[in-house]
């Protein structure tokens, strides 16, 4: 038997509210709102990526939209206060009854805050801030610290998707200038294979609605679905028909001939790809493809696109390359690099990552190979394998007004030696002279120059940014 509490299911009787926005934040900035000096009534805190991850210093701002989503209107109820005051003082905490209800009293339940933000989309180096949030009332200061794991939980992980996913698709785009003349196709080279190895729908749904930002392949349908539901996006990317070992096994060792026939037939058009390692991978290349099935892939309207799934891919890469050239032909690019017919390509899939790639590709120009043979599919190591540390996002309060003024508050910790100092005072972003991005104290920006701009006062969201608009600031710039 399930139990439904205000829209989502349990499994027993006694449950509570998943979408309670009381629950939503770190327990010990539960006992914050006393904390504060007294006479505090505003707090200004920013969001910024702190450091390079490896080779990426460049961060595109998104996701941010999704989450103003969630906070717009009316999201705090008696109903959401009158079931937290008792859970969470099991939890240990007194929680601020008094504040939550002024909140629903004064506000119907809105947040009185501003959130200023940088255009999603919008590519600056490291340390330029991309957020800031001050509250507009100066009886909810304490409410602006207790957003902080929500607000930067929703920039980190899209942002840091968004910028790895540019960065890989910037160097795919970067050598096929170089061997194949120019970047056409680019934006397919990059297949997102991540959502089985998300730690859930909404992980893989952000992420993948991150990664499209910037490429247009994808197999993780939850991206789909936010890029439509929360940037307006009609079909953000797109997939074709695909094998799995599953279906190719399914007929067994002797039976994986007449598999891969009947793929064909059964596709006539179009690209479709196919796993081709079941067993001997080339024998599959050579023997089946090449082979007993060559006038087949050669007779269809459309690509064959073979993919390896195991070796080092370094290695198998080129050598399925050279091994389906010798079988089908090949062509030279006017840069003097060799490209397969145009009925047959390859994918790998296993073991790619933002580094692996960039070895693939080095291996095949080395070896006279263009990458316009190759296109990628990126699992774990697009939506998983990174972290709030990989590019070393922080929310940190910088200025707080209290006995009527604005006082500086940072951190600045001996035993870090400057690696985590904060930065003092309201924080913006502006373009220098050059046109680069450049963090500044809010007070040292000319009027009017500040890249942080309204989006979000007491529950009302100011600015939409539709995933086209999205898209072309961060392709502008790859």
């Amino acid at each position: 038997m399930t139990y439904q509490n205000q829209g989502a299911f349990a499994l027993f009787e006694n449950s509570v509210a998943i979408d309670n926005l009381i629950f939503d934040t770190d327990s010990y900035k539960l006992s914050h709102y006393n904390q504060y000096p007294e006479g505090t009534e505003f707090v200004s805190s920013y969001i910024e990526p702190r450091r390079a991850w490896d080779d990426i210093d460049q961060v595109v701002f998104f996701g941010l939209q999704i989450e103003l989503t969630k906070l717009a209107g009316s999201v705090v109820t008696q109903a959401m206060l009158n079931e937290a005051a008792p859970f969470l003082k099991a939890h240990g905490f007194e929680i601020f009854v008094e504040g939550w209800q002024y909140i629903i009293e004064t506000y119907d339940g809105r947040l009185p805050i501003l959130i200023e933000a940088l255009p999603e989309g919008t590519i600056a180096p490291v340390g330029v801030p991309q957020m800031r949030i001050e509250n507009t009332d100066p009886k909810c200061f304490w409410l602006v610290s207790y957003l902080e794991t929500r607000l930067l939980r929703a920039v980190w992980y899209a942002s840091t998707v968004c910028s790895l996913s540019h960065a890989v698709v910037g160097s795919i785009r970067e050598r096929l200038k170089i061997t194949d003349g120019s970047d056409a196709g680019a934006e397919f080279k990059l297949h997102d294979f991540g959502a089985r190895g998300a730690t859930g729908f909404e992980a893989a749904a952000i992420g993948g609605a991150a990664h499209l930002i910037n490429s247009r392949g994808t197999d993780t349908l939850a991206g789909l679905v936010y890029a439509r539901n929360f940037y307006g996006a009609d079909m953000a990317g797109f997939s074709i028909p695909a094998t799995e070992h599953s279906t190719m096994t399914a007929a067994g060792v002797d039976g994986e001939l007449d598999q891969m026939r009947r793929f064909l037939h059964t596709n006539p058009s179009g690209l479709i790809a196919c796993v081709s390692d079941s067993y001997d991978l080339m024998r599959a290349v050579k023997n089946y493809w090449g082979g007993a099935l060559r006038d087949d892939v050669l007779a269809r309207d459309g690509v064959l696109v073979v993919r390896p799934d195991s070796g080092d891919p370094v290695q198998i890469v080129p050598d399925v390359i050279e091994a389906l050239m010798a079988k089908f032909g090949y062509g030279t690019t006017a840069q003097g690099y060799r490209l397969l017919a145009e009925k047959v390509r390859v994918i790998q899939g296993d073991g790619v990552n933002k580094d692996s790639i960039i070895r693939i590709m080095d291996v095949m120009m080395d070896r006279g190979l263009a990458i316009g043979n190759i296109a990628f599919g990126m699992g774990g190591g697009l939506l998983q394998k990174l972290d709030r540390d990989s590019l070393g996002y922080a929310m940190k309060a910088s200025a707080i007004y209290r006995n009527g003024a604005w006082h500086d508050v940072f951190k600045d910790p001996k035993t870090a030696q400057g690696t985590k100092t904060s930065r003092k005072g309201k924080q913006g972003a502006m373009r220098n002279d050059s046109g680069r991005f450049v963090a500044r104290p809010a007070a040292n920006i000319p009027k009017g120059a500040d890249a942080l701009v309204p989006v979000f006062r007491d529950g009302n969201i100011l600015k939409l940014h539709s995933f086209e608009d999205i898209r072309a600031r961060a392709w502008t710039q790859l």
